[in-house]
C-alpha cells in the first residue's frame, strides 16, 4: 500500500516567507516534473518528519494530495537543518507511468548467521554497500532488494551482478562496472607460530636458585665474598697484642 501526504499550494515565496513557513511548523517544498509545471508547496513538519523515518519513504512510489488531487510521486530531496532535527526544504518529483525512473534501493541482507564463512570460520560479514541504483518502470520499483548471504565463505564476495533482481528491474550500472555489495572477513588473524610462541611451557621458565646461609662457625668457601667491614675490623681488634705494663723508677 502506498505512503500517502498531504501538501498544498504555497503562495508565498522567498527566504522571509519561508522562514516564517518553519516557525508555523511548516515545511516548503516543491513539485516538478511530467508533463506539468513546478509547483510550490508546503507540509506538515510533524507528519514529514515521521514519514522520513520510513525507509519505504525514501524508495518508493508515494501519494501526494494537493488540493484533493492526488498523483504519484517520489521523494527527490530532503535539506536537513546543520544541527537541529529540523527540515528545511523537499522536492518531489511526479511519476509518469510509462516512462522509465532510476532509483537507490535498499538492499536487505539475510541468512548471515547461516553462511559458512560466519557459522564455521568465525568470520564477520561487511555491508560495502547498502544501497543501489536501479532504472525500472514506476509500477516495477521494489521496496528492497535482498541480498542472500547463505553461501558466502571466508575471502568470498558478493557483487552486484551477482543478485537476483526482480522482474523489470535493471542495475543502473557503466558496462565494466561491478562493485562489491557484501563480503566476509576474519577480524584477526593468528598463525600457529604465533599461538606456540605464546604459550611458555614451565620447564622453560627460567629460575634463580639461592644460596644457603652459611652456618655459624663454619669457613667461608672459596670464591666466596669476604665478611662484612665491621666485622674485619673486631676482628682486628682482637688480634692487636695488648701495651706491656711501664716499669716503675727507682
Amino acid at each position: 500500500m502506498a505512503i500517502e501526504i498531504t501538501a498544498r499550494k504555497r503562495e508565498a515565496q522567498g527566504t522571509g516567507a519561508s522562514r516564517r513557513l518553519r516557525i508555523a511548523g511548516k515545511v516548503p517544498g516543491i513539485l516538478y516534473g511530467g508533463d506539468q509545471g513546478p509547483v510550490n508547496i508546503e507540509l506538515d513538519h510533524k507528519d514529514l518528519f515521521i514519514n522520513l523515518k520510513n525507509e519505504r519513504f525514501h524508495a518508493s512510489i508515494l501519494t501526494l494530495d494537493l488540493a484533493g488531487t492526488k498523483q504519484q510521486v517520489l521523494l527527490r530531496a530532503v535539506n536537513m537543518h546543520p544541527f537541529k532535527l529540523q527540515v528545511q526544504h523537499v522536492d518531489f518529483q511526479r511519476v509518469v507511468k510509462d516512462k522509465k525512473i532510476r532509483m537507490k534501493v535498499p538492499l536487505h541482507f539475510v541468512n548471515a548467521e547461516k553462511s559458512p564463512g560466519v557459522k564455521e570460520q568465525g568470520g564477520v560479514v561487511s555491508h560495502v554497500l547498502n544501497e543501489l541504483d536501479v532504472t525500472c518502470l514506476p509500477d516495477d520499483l521494489p521496496e528492497y532488494i535482498e541480498v542472500d548471504l547463505g553461501n558466502l565463505a571466508v575471502g568470498h564476495s558478493i557483487h552486484a551482478r551477482d543478485l537476483a533482481l526482480p522482474r523489470g528491474v535493471e542495475l543502473a550500472l557503466h558496462k565494466n562496472e561491478n562493485p562489491v555489495v557484501a563480503t566476509v572477513i576474519v577480524p584477526a588473524l593468528i598463525t600457529e607460530e604465533e599461538e606456540a610462541a605464546a604459550v611458555v611451557a614451565p620447564s622453560e621458565i627460567p629460575t634463580t636458585e639461592q644460596a644457603a646461609p652459611v652456618k655459624e662457625g663454619e669457613a667461608a668457601a672459596e670464591g666466596e665474598k669476604p665478611a662484612a667491614k665491621g666485622t674485619e675490623k673486631t676482628a682486628e681488634k682482637a688480634e692487636k697484642p695488648e701495651k706491656p705494663e711501664k716499669k716503675e723508677k727507682k
